[in-house]
């Protein structure tokens, strides 16, 4: 029984082996809380919190930003459609660590390998599309590096779609906190961005896979829509966090650090610091202004309207026009009064004396 025991075990152990020398031996870049951190206005681009961002560190997932950017900017320009089928390759449906278990047999849209690829970070996702969009992973790499230089990303350099740690003879992904900012603010400029990275759980292959965020500030900070966490081993935990409030984006980056949990304490607090240090915009201030004026000025114009519809005159014709009566009444009974008082004045020195006597 042992015998067959050690038969079984043998070949796994040659396995695992294969597996592990596959791996390049890289030097640790993980630290006690991080090996660095930084955060920055999105709007302005200012600094307001710098431990050592220019420290070059390892990636790991977090550069599936870049994926996601070239893949939107590949569909505003319309040479990629959301709708796009994308068929599944063996060299896509081959990847580890974190997926969906693509089947060459697949096919599946663009969007929803987006939604793969921010909220699942599926490696398989990420083949899948570089494939499709630049013809190989290679070619689409090259994208990369060229949008990472337009960008200015001057520390940064990829080599992988994924993240993953290289295999052995390849180099591993490098970049920045600093450099990351750079890709987080052109991210932020695109509202359609956070469709996909503020997603927290989402239905694969008809609901028989469901997709779950690594991204746990979503649920724990107020305002957080995005975007990315990245990890192995050697690269510690790290993360590209940003958060909206009262008309202001902070951009928190926290890279290389050995606990998950310190990570988003870290990040959330850089949040909380970035919004103490940025006065909100007047948005909402300059907003209720508009509608007190636009409220009054329907007062004033509700108000005016009665009076432009009844004409004044009438109320003050109706006392003028009456006076005028009576003033024409009594010059009237005056004249007629005048006129028989002549009249009988008259009347009376023609008849004779002896009437005037008698009456």
């Amino acid at each position: 029984m042992k015998r067959i025991f050690f038969l079984l075990l043998i070949p796994l152990l040659i396995i695992n082996q294969e597996a592990w020398a596959g791996r390049a031996k890289l030097n640790i870049k993980a630290g006690e809380p991080y090996i660095s951190a930084l955060a920055i206005d999105a709007n302005t681009g200012k600094i307001l919190f710098d431990d050592n961002s220019e420290a070059v560190a390892y990636p790991a997932s977090v550069l599936k930003l870049m994926v996601l950017l070239i893949i939107l900017e590949h569909v505003e320009r319309g040479t990629v459609q959301l709708n796009d089928m994308v068929q599944v390759t063996k060299e896509a449906a081959q990847m580890g660590g974190s997926q969906v278990y693509l089947d060459p047999k697949e096919q599946f849209s663009v969007e929803d390998l987006l939604y793969a690829l921010a909220v699942q970070s599926a490696n398989d996702a990420a083949v899948a599309l570089a494939i499709h969009v630049a013809g190989s992973k290679a070619e689409f790499i090259s994208l990369m590096n060229k949008r990472a230089k337009e960008l200015g990303m001057k520390n940064s350099h990829f080599y992988s779609v994924h993240g993953l740690p290289p295999s052995e003879g390849q180099k591993p992904d490098v970049t920045t906190a600093r450099d990351l900012s750079l890709l987080a603010r052109k991210l932020a400029e695109k509202p359609e961005v956070f469709k996909y990275t503020n997603t927290r759980e989402r239905d694969f292959r008809g609901g028989k896979f469901i997709m779950r965020t690594h991204n746990h500030l979503l649920t724990k900070v107020d305002g957080c829509d995005g975007f990315k966490t990245g990890y192995f081993k050697a690269a510690g935990f790290s993360i590209v966090a940003t958060a909206q409030k009262g008309g202001v984006r902070i951009i928190a980056i926290v890279m290389g650090s050995k606990d998950r949990k310190v990570r988003d304490i870290k990040a959330t607090e850089l949040l909380a610091k970035g919004f103490a240090l940025v006065p909100r915009k007047p948005v909402a201030e300059t907003s209720v202004n508009k509608t007190e004026t636009i409220a009054e000025k329907t007062m004033e114009s509700a108000s005016s309207e009665p009076r432009e519809t009844q004409p004044p005159e009438k109320k003050t014709d109706t006392p003028s026009s009456t006076t005028g009566c009576w003033s024409m009444f009594f010059w009237g009974f005056g004249a007629g009064l005048l006129l028989f008082s002549l009249l009988a004045f008259f009347m009376l020195r023609k008849r004779p004396k002896r009437y005037l006597r008698n009456f």
